[in-house]
């Protein structure tokens, strides 16, 4: 197992409330992260029938069989459990006492909103942060790989290539999360869906162009789009609120959170094409909001990132607010720095004044520095926590 940033998160929640959850896609490494940072507690899984008719029918019987708490894995396939789980860690008392799993984000939240307020402490995990795969070895070689393989653990831990993965992958999450979630007809068209989602990554979102390029109407694509947001395929990033006297942009951009996924959904096969591929910049984009939104998560903080953007075209592709002010990243995929690149932050900044903290520029090429009032970081340095 390469060892997960989140577990220091996980650990200081289960000292804190009498559940804890570990939520995330399919396949980042939450049931491994679960048995890793708890490993007496017993492990049971919802999708296995026999435990989920149990629990169905004997919500009581099934949770007195653990004393000392449990892990459960799925358990949103088993929502009477919630108000059960609700009495016996109130009875208890017992931080820590039990450790929920669950892909589907929609069910999981609801049960723990409507149930388990206040009880429970939440972990999202993603695939493998860079800093992960950096302190282990297992950061590729290139930036080109890095945008082809993506960060799902089993393409590190098994003999596995992202052409043999992702189509399976993809496969088992039509099938399995789709059909649970919507009543789809054609998955095919669903899957069509996913692709146009893969080839706006970093776009501002249009849901009547989607939805009519996909032939389904704009309410169809947006509650398909919620469907890949809550099996964690793709996010929307959020238009920064302030407007520092200039008329916004108001549209979300839309990013897929695993980059080798979306590599493969656009058609990529090889690294040696994304040189040279008309989306490298996107990939390269979604490679790095996926970065800040990982270090984020695994820190036990809500993602809070945002991009500006006026109707001039004015634009810092991602924004955060730190106690020192806000910080402005701008993403650039070419591998040597060019002299025009603080350009547009530095316009942003003359509208913001006094509200800024020094701009950071993530860039395709490596080393650390500082040029131009800016702090430039490579794509193997954006590794470093």
């Amino acid at each position: 197992m390469i060892p997960r940033t989140a577990a220091t998160c996980l650990q200081r929640l289960a000292r804190g409330f009498p559940i804890v959850a570990v939520t995330g896609p399919r396949q980042s490494g939450k049931t491994t992260l679960a048995k890793a940072v708890f490993p007496h507690k017993p492990y049971v899984s919802l999708e296995n029938p026999d435990e989920r008719e149990f629990a169905d029918r004997d919500p009581k019987g099934f949770l007195g069989r653990f004393d000392r708490g449990a892990i459960l894995d799925e358990v949103q396939r088993c929502p009477a459990l919630f108000s059960w789980l609700q009495g016996v860690v109130d009875a208890r008392g017992i931080m820590g006492d039990f450790v929920l799993t669950g892909s589907a984000q929609f069910e999981l939240v609801a049960g723990v909103t409507q149930s388990l307020a206040g009880r429970v402490g939440k972990v999202e995990l993603l695939a493998l942060s860079a800093h992960e795969l950096g302190a282990t070895g297992n950061l590729p070689e290139t930036l080109e790989d890095m945008l082809l393989w993506g960060a799902y653990p089993a393409l590190y831990d098994r003999t596995l290539l992202p052409g043999d993965w992702f189509p399976n992958y993809v496969a088992t999450y039509l099938e399995r999360d789709v059909r649970q979630l919507i009543a789809v007809r054609d998955l095919s068209q669903f899957q069509r869906f996913v692709r146009m989602c893969a080839a706006r990554s970093g776009q501002l979102l249009n849901l009547a162009a989607l939805g009519a390029d996909c032939g389904i109407s704009a309410v169809t694509a947006r509650e398909w789009l919620s469907v890949l947001e809550a099996s964690y395929l793709v996010t929307r990033l959020a238009p920064y609120r302030q407007n520092f006297g200039k008329r916004l942009v108001k549209t979300p951009k839309l990013y897929f959170l695993d980059v080798g996924l979306m590599a493969w959904l656009l058609g990529i096969r090889d690294a040696a094409s994304i040189q040279s591929h008309a989306a490298r910049g996107a990939l390269f984009e979604a490679y790095v909001v996926g970065e800040f939104i990982k270090r984020r998560f695994n820190a036990g903080q809500p993602a809070d990132l945002y991009f500006w953007r006026d109707s001039l075209g004015h634009e810092v592709d991602l924004l955060y607010e730190t106690a020192q002010g806000l910080q402005a990243v701008e993403i650039k995929s070419g591998a040597t720095f060019a002299s025009d690149w603080p350009d547009a932050i530095a316009k942003w900044q003359g509208f913001a004044k006094d509200e800024t903290l020094a701009p950071l520029i993530v860039f395709g090429g490596e080393g650390a520095y500082e040029r131009q009032g800016c702090k430039v970081l490579g794509w193997r340095e954006l590794s470093n926590p």
